[in-house]
Parts: C-alpha cells; sequence; structure tokens
C-alpha cells in the first residue's frame, strides 16, 4: 500500500512539472507573438517619429545594465525566501497553497533556465532607440515609457491576475482566510521579469495590481477581473486600462 501511495506521488510530481514546463513555453510563446506584434507597431510608429538620440540610447543601454546586474543579486536570494515560505505552508497544513508555491517556483526556476540562454544585443533592440509615446503615473510622478515599456507592463498585471487567481483558489481550497498578502507569490513578484526594459520595482507593482485582483476571483470563485479564455485565465481589457491608464505624452519628451 505504502508503496502504491509513493507510485501515485511520484506520477502526480512528474505530471505537475511537465504541466509547470509546458506553462513556461506557452509563455515564451506568447512572448515571441508579443514580440511579433510589437515589430509591427514600431515599423509604424518609427514613420511619425524620430529615433532616440546616441546619448539617449547610451543612457538606456547604461540603466540597463545597472538593472540586470541588481536582478542576479535577487536571484540569489529569491530561492531562499522561497524555501523559507515552503516550510512556513508546511507548519500551517495549508496543502493546497503549498502545492501552489511549489508549482510558482517551479515555473520560476524554468523561467531562469530560459534567460541564461538568452541572447541579448542591445545596438539592435529596438526598445534602445524607440522614442517614449507613453506617459504612466504612479506613487506620485509620471514615468516616460515607449511600446515596449509599456507591452512588459501589461504582461506584468496579466501574469499576476493568473498567478493570483491560483493562490486565492488554493486557499479557498484549505479553507484558509482571505490574505493575498500572505502569499509568496505576491511578495515576490517576479514572475514573467526578465530584468529587461523596467525596473524591478515598476514590474511588482503591476503584477501586484493583477495578483490581488485575480486572487479575490479565485477565492470568492468568480469573474470580476478576468475570464477563462485559451487554457488561462486572463485580465479583462478594460480592467487593465484602469490599472495601467496609459496616457499619450504627445511628443512631448523630458529625456531619461
Amino acid at each position: 500500500m505504502r508503496d502504491q501511495l509513493q507510485q501515485n506521488r511520484q506520477a502526480r510530481q512528474a505530471q505537475q512539472a511537465d504541466e509547470n514546463r509546458t506553462a513556461v513555453q506557452q509563455q515564451l510563446i506568447q512572448q515571441r507573438l508579443l514580440t511579433q506584434e510589437q515589430a509591427q507597431r514600431e515599423a509604424q510608429l518609427q514613420a511619425q517619429r524620430q529615433r532616440l538620440s546616441q546619448q539617449q540610447q547610451q543612457q538606456l543601454i547604461a540603466q540597463q545594465q545597472q538593472r540586470a546586474a541588481l536582478y542576479r543579486q535577487q536571484l540569489e536570494q529569491q530561492q531562499l525566501n522561497a524555501q523559507r515560505n515552503q516550510m512556513l505552508l508546511q507548519q500551517q497544513r495549508r496543502n493546497q497553497q503549498y502545492q501552489f508555491l511549489v508549482d510558482y517556483n517551479e515555473r520560476l526556476r524554468q523561467q531562469q533556465l530560459e534567460m541564461q540562454n538568452q541572447q541579448f544585443d542591445y545596438n539592435n533592440d529596438p526598445y534602445f532607440y524607440s522614442a517614449p509615446i507613453y506617459r504612466y503615473y504612479r506613487s506620485g510622478r509620471y514615468y516616460d515609457v515607449n511600446q515596449y515599456g509599456a507591452d512588459q507592463l501589461r504582461q506584468a498585471i496579466n501574469l499576476g491576475y493568473q498567478e493570483g487567481y491560483r493562490a486565492g483558489r488554493a486557499d479557498r481550497m484549505d479553507g484558509w482566510r482571505f490574505d493575498y498578502r500572505s502569499s509568496y507569490a505576491y511578495e515576490d513578484a517576479s514572475y514573467g521579469y526578465n530584468g529587461y526594459y523596467l525596473d524591478s520595482e515598476d514590474y511588482a507593482y503591476y503584477f501586484r495590481q493583477g495578483f490581488r485582483r485575480g486572487y479575490a476571483d479565485g477565492y470568492y470563485h468568480h469573474h470580476r477581473y478576468g475570464r477563462y479564455n485559451n487554457g488561462s485565465y486572463n485580465i479583462l481589457g478594460s480592467m487593465l486600462s484602469v490599472i495601467l491608464n496609459l496616457r499619450s505624452n504627445d511628443g512631448y519628451y523630458r529625456g531619461y
């Protein structure tokens, strides 16, 4: 009987690992499709807007190099925090939330492996020569952003919603109180972030905005903020627009 239980557990773990790999692969496919759409939009925008100057491009590249170095340091601490939270959930006997965290950490691990194989070309990446066309307001100040940065913000909100939905559903199944802030995924808020285009604080802020809404939908088992579509839960476009509230900068550019 014990052998059978162990075999069943191993089978479930293998199935979950396959599902995590599939989720990461689907995310990469979506990102590639998004990149293609971005390139098409950028081609249209470039006909109307000039490229950034060489000095402005070098400023963006220098910022990016600092950002990437900081993110590598954060990755080292990430695994330690994840292990600490897994132990806490086991002590609390929150089995579904524990399984969600195991799956979340596996998705992060797969993401990190994919990132290690990525090649980045600063000189040919359109993010570094595309002028900002949007502004958004956060924490008492305005930020300028180009199309590529804006799409990264949208991704942060949507992935946050998806992870929040899973976390909320897990707490509901565990009979746990409504508490999205106690989820390590909410604290971490880095799934989908690759260290490029945005500061980690910006990405995390908008990830959490999506997360808490997804958590509410998952916990209360309703679809107030999002819908199930094509095998995943996605935030409503109207809600995404409300959260991000992008505004055209009307050609106004203050520099980086």
